[in-house]
């Protein structure tokens, strides 16, 4: 992708800035009474996890194309519920609005809203499926 597209596609939003939210957004992540138990118990190397979530969020934002990874397989065999992810939604709207200006923030939570559904989706347990993963059928 272009220079300019890149610009276009994010605004004013850099990898720096976005190292920041990352780094801020992982520190509550690691005291939040419902998400810190989850992550913490999978994550030895946080400041190695955040730089990988920077190249993610990085990829995503920007068009970079600096990740390398499965976040579905890595979350796959996790201990997470639905909960976990209204709770990290709402912890990741709250730092976006402190961090970045109203539309970067707008833009950053719709990606994340998107990449939840997704996971919620693959992980078996959106609101269209059973605990198994398979899809509930209304009775006709």
């Amino acid at each position: 992708m272009e220079q300019s597209t890149l610009h276009d596609r994010a605004g004013g939003l850099d990898e720096a800035r976005l190292a920041a939210l990352v780094d801020a957004f992982y520190d509550r992540v690691q005291r939040h009474p419902t998400l810190g138990p989850v992550f913490n118990a999978a994550i030895d190397d946080w400041p190695g996890h955040k730089a990988l979530l920077t190249r993610f969020w990085s990829s995503v934002a920007l068009g970079t194309r600096s990740y390398r990874g499965n976040p579905m397989a890595v979350h796959r065999g996790l201990p997470i519920h639905a909960e976990h992810f209204e709770d990290w939604l709402a912890l990741w709207s709250r730092t976006c609005r402190e961090q970045l200006e109203d539309d970067e923030a707008a833009r950053m939570v719709e990606y994340a809203t998107r990449i939840g559904r997704s996971l919620r989706y693959g992980l078996g347990i959106a609101d269209s499926t059973r605990g198994l993963g398979l899809p509930v059928v209304a009775p006709r």
